[in-house]
C-alpha cells in the first residue's frame, strides 16, 4: 500500500472516529429536544421511540406558564449580562496593569492574585454570604453579580493576550503623545476583541449556569430566582411530566446557544490566539 493510500485510510478513520464522538455528545441533546415535543404519556412509551405521534408545541407555553419560568429567564439574562460586562471591564483593566504598566511589586501581586484560582467556590460561600449580609445584599441581584465578578481567570487570560501584542505599538503611541488611558482604550481594547469574546462566552455561561451560590443567597425565588433554581423548582413540582421539564431545559439552552452563534467568528480566533507567547 502506497503512502498516499495509508494517509487516506488514516484520514477516513479519524473522520469516522470524530463523527462517532460527536454523535455520542449530541445524542442526549437530540433526545431532550425530541422529548420536549412529546405528550406526557409517550415519554416512556413502549416500544420506545425518539419522536411522539404529534409535535406538541404547547409544551413550551405550558412550561413557561406553570411556574414563573419566564421571569427566571429574564432574571438570568439580567444577571449574566451585567456580570459579564463587569468581568470584562475589571479583567481588561487589571490585565493591562499587570502586563503593560511598570510598578513595584507587580509580578508578586500577580502571583498572589493568580493563587486565588486554587480556592474552590465551595470554600468561599460562607465568608461571602457573611459579607453580603453585612452589605445588606442578601436576596438581591447585586449579590448574584458582584461577588464572583473579580476573579483571576479573566485577568490571566487577557494578560497573556496583552503580552502577545508588540511593545512597539505602545511605544509609537507614547511618542505621539498618548497616555496610558488613551493607549488602553483606543489601541489595546480593539486588539483584544477576540480574547474578550472568549471571556464573554465563558463568563456568561458561568453566570447562567450558576446554581450553588444563587441557592444560598436567594430566598425569594419567585422574585430573584435564576434559570437553574427555576429548573430545580420545576422538577420538584412537575417531575412526572418530563416533556415539560425537557421543554424548559431547551428554553434554558437558547441564550447560550445564541451567544455562541453570534460570537463564533471571534470565539474561534480568540481561542486560537489567546494565551500564547509572552514576555
Amino acid at each position: 500500500m502506497s503512502d498516499h493510500a495509508v494517509r487516506r485510510v488514516k484520514l477516513v478513520v479519524s473522520h469516522v472516529a470524530l463523527y462517532l464522538v460527536a454523535a455520542a455528545f449530541l445524542s442526549p441533546l437530540v433526545y431532550m429536544l425530541a422529548t420536549s415535543f412529546k405528550r406526557a404519556d409517550e415519554v416512556f412509551g413502549s416500544p420506545p421511540s425518539l419522536f411522539g405521534s404529534v409535535f406538541r408545541w404547547e409544551n413550551y407555553s405550558e412550561a413557561l406558564a406553570y411556574l414563573p419560568f419566564g421571569r427566571f429567564v429574564l432574571n438570568g439574562l439580567a444577571v449574566a449580562i451585567c456580570g459579564t460586562v463587569v468581568v470584562l471591564v475589571a479583567s481588561a483593566m487589571s490585565a493591562y496593569a499587570f502586563s503593560r504598566l511598570r510598578w513595584r511589586g507587580r509580578d508578586g501581586v500577580f502571583l498572589v492574585f493568580l493563587a486565588t484560582l486554587m480556592i474552590p467556590q465551595e470554600v468561599l460561600v460562607v465568608p461571602m454570604f457573611m459579607l453580603m449580609r453585612w452589605f445588606g445584599w442578601v436576596d438581591s441581584f447585586q449579590a448574584l453579580i458582584f461577588p464572583w465578578a473579580f476573579t483571576a481567570f479573566g485577568t490571566f487570560m487577557l494578560r497573556q493576550f496583552f503580552l502577545t501584542i508588540p511593545e512597539e505599538i505602545s511605544e509609537s503611541a507614547r511618542i505621539d503623545g498618548a497616555g496610558p488611558v488613551r493607549i488602553f482604550t483606543s489601541i489595546m481594547m480593539p486588539l483584544i476583541r477576540p480574547a474578550l469574546a472568549v471571556l464573554a462566552v465563558f463568563t456568561f455561561i458561568g453566570y447562567w449556569n450558576s446554581f450553588l451560590w444563587p441557592l444560598i443567597i436567594i430566598n425569594s425565588v419567585d422574585e430573584f430566582g435564576t434559570v437553574p433554581l427555576g429548573l430545580q423548582l420545576f422538577f420538584g413540582q412537575q417531575g412526572s411530566q418530563w416533556n415539560l421539564v425537557m421543554a424548559a431545559s431547551v428554553i434554558s439552552m437558547a441564550p447560550t446557544t445564541a451567544l455562541l452563534i453570534i460570537l463564533q467568528k471571534h470565539l474561534i480566533r480568540g481561542i486560537a490566539t489567546s494565551g500564547l507567547g509572552g514576555r
